[in-house]
Formats: C-alpha cells, structure tokens, sequence
C-alpha cells in the first residue's frame, strides 16, 4: 500500500522532493569548486582533459560539468516546460551567489513600456558622481532568466566597471512571443536615454548589452535606434549573442551536446519565442546577422566562448559589423563555455573572462 505525502500525491510529492535535492547537491557542488586545487578537481573528472578543435575546457567548467551531467542535467532547458526551466535556472543562480558584491547602490523600479510597465532594477556606483549608463537585457532564451539570475554579473559589471547599469526585466516567451521582449528592450534604451541623469549617468553616453538573447535583443535595439532616426547608443556590449534564428554553424554542431547550452535547448527557446510569432526567423529583429545593412551602428565590443554552439553566430556577426565599417572590439574566450558570465563565483577561467570583458567596456566607455 502506497502512502501520499502530506501537499500532494506521492509520486507527485517525492518527485519535486527529488528535484529540489537535486538542485541543492549542484548548488554545493558548484560552491566548493573554487576551493578544489586543479590538481584534484581532474582526479574528479578521470584526470582528462577535454580538447576539441584545438581547444581545451577550462578545468573548473570541466568539473562543473561533470557534477551537472552526474546529476543527470545536461542543458537549460527542463522537460520542454518553461517553468521547470525557470525554476532550474533560480535555484541554481542562488547556489552561485553574487548577491553579497558591495560598492554599489541597488534599488528595484518600474518604466513605462509599449504593454504596461516593465520591471528594472538600478545598479549606482557608491560615491556619486555621473558614470556612463548601460542598459542590459539578460540571457535566457527570451524564454528563462530575470533580473536575479544576473543580479550579481551586474553588480560587478557596476562596481568594477565603474558605471551605471540598468537591468531590464522584459517579457518573456512563450506567454509573449517576438518581437515583445525587444519592444520592451527598446523603450527601456529611450527611457534611460531620456533619463541617464536621474540614474546617475552622463546624458547622451548610454550603452546596451547583454549576454546570449540579451545580446540579441542589444544588437537589436541598436539596429532600430538607427533606422528610427533617434537616440543611439555609444556602445553594443555583446556577449556571446544569438544573431542568427536560422543558423546551421559548425559549432552548433561541435558543442550542441554536453556544455550548458545545447543545440536541443537552441532550438526549443527559438520556438518559444519566434515560432510562436508572426514574424519570420530571418526577420532583423530576431536575426541582427541577417539585416541587409549593418552600417552606421555604434561600435561593437563582442565576445564569442570557445566551448558555445553560438560561437560562430557570435564570430560572424563580428565580421559582418566589420565588413559595414564598424568598429568591433572581438573577445575570444576559447577555454569557456556559454554563461561563463554567470559562473564567475566558480573562479576559474569564467572570472578572468568576465573580470576582461568588465575592463574592456569600462575602457571603452571612458573614451566617451
């Protein structure tokens, strides 16, 4: 005779029992990396090394990894079910941390958007004074991620890059399909350009940035502040960016299975997001990489991981900028893989990575 458990079915019960176990032995996991020497985190991956095309995993990631793939977790998304993936992605944020960086205030708001107010959260440079302004759009497949999954990434980015930072809280797929999180993107740019004072940032001097699909939706809003005729961004701060909803890469094919993104979850978020849409997958605002003309879009500063099936999405729509005349600053991080930016706490290669890219924008912002 089976017994339920109290708040549900049995198997129902033990099952979310399970996952949050789960969750929580990935999340110490995940702690107690930085603290392992190099030397025993490869007794705990068999001692190999993992080498593809010339490049070889960092160790931490590796170790990382195999933690994930000996839970039986390979990839972002959960079941093709937008809130299993959702709460995947939260509990393992907070077994990251990020949230104890201090030398910043912090503060929740709310701007106007094209369908009701859209959340943000304000990152300010203790000390005063006025910093240059970027407004970024998190990662997540358009479909996971918030402003807590990257509240720790910015809290550096604030700090060590000395700026201000707005992070954006767009809506999601699949309840809202393209193009909305990019209406939402870029009424958060005209909102913070119309109001960089307020948030503590030099008029005129605001960036936009982000990682993966937030890269994507940067990019974007950068092609449609030229094309409208208005304010523009100083800089496109792209971290390894989705740019092309139709692509068929070679690295797509090398890294689609077994480094954090897989090409399964590629191809479901962009289904969540475009397929449900009216818009066609080659269209600018969902493929930057495929606009007829790149030109005349703010300077670029892109970074690609080796161990990404965006890697050469992210590479060509580099060259592509270039080829328009843009200026493009390309960061090649061959050791990491996708989310590098959201594993910093881990140590490792993903710190160093993400302390570069933090530099190099701070550079590119105080050159005005």
């Amino acid at each position: 005779m089976t017994r339920s458990l109290p708040g549900g079915s049995g198997s129902g019960r033990s099952k979310r029992w399970a996952e949050q176990l789960q969750s929580s032995l990935i999340n110490v996991g995940m702690k107690m990396t930085p603290l392992l020497p190099i030397g025993v985190q490869r007794l705990l991956t068999g001692g190999r090394s993992v080498a593809i095309d010339g490049k070889t995993l960092d160790p931490t990631l590796r170790l990382a990894l195999a933690a994930q793939h000996a839970m039986g977790i390979n990839g972002l998304v959960v079941g093709d079910d937008a809130a299993a993936s959702r709460a995947q992605q939260r509990e393992t944020t907070a077994g990251l941390g990020g949230g104890d960086i201090h030398g910043c205030d912090v503060r929740d708001i709310v701007l106007p958007g094209p369908a009701g107010d859209i959340a943000a959260r304000h990152y300010r440079p203790v000390g005063g004074g006025a910093k240059p302004l970027l407004v970024f759009y998190h990662g997540g497949g358009f479909v996971i991620g918030d402003l807590d999954s990257h509240d720790g990434f910015c809290r550096l980015t604030c700090r060590d890059g000395d700026i201000a930072v707005l992070s954006v809280d767009y809506r999601l797929a699949p309840e809202h399909p393209a193009p909305a999180a990019l209406d939402d993107a870029y009424a958060a740019f005209r909102w913070a350009y119309d109001h960089a004072a307020e948030l503590g940032g030099i008029p005129g001097q605001v960036a936009v940035g982000g990682d993966s699909a937030g890269g994507n939706l940067a990019a974007a809003v950068a092609l449609l502040a030229r094309d409208g005729g208005g304010p523009a961004p100083v800089l496109q701060w792209l971290i390894y960016p989705v740019t092309d909803c139709t692509a068929q890469t070679r690295s797509r094919t090398l890294y689609g299975d077994g480094f954090l993104l897989t090409k399964h979850d590629i191809d479901w978020f962009t289904d969540q997001y475009v397929g449900r849409s009216q818009l066609d997958p080659t269209d600018p605002r969902v493929s930057p990489l495929l606009a007829g003309d790149l030109s005349g879009l703010p300077p670029a500063l892109v970074a690609v991981a080796g161990f990404d099936p965006l890697h050469d999405e992210g590479e060509a729509f580099a060259a592509a900028l270039r080829q328009a005349g843009v200026v493009v600053d390309l960061r090649q991080m061959p050791s990491l893989t996708h989310a590098f930016i959201n594993l910093f706490p881990l140590g490792g290669g993903s710190a160093n990575a993400t302390s570069e890219l933090i530099s190099a924008l701070r550079a590119h912002l105080s050159r005005g």
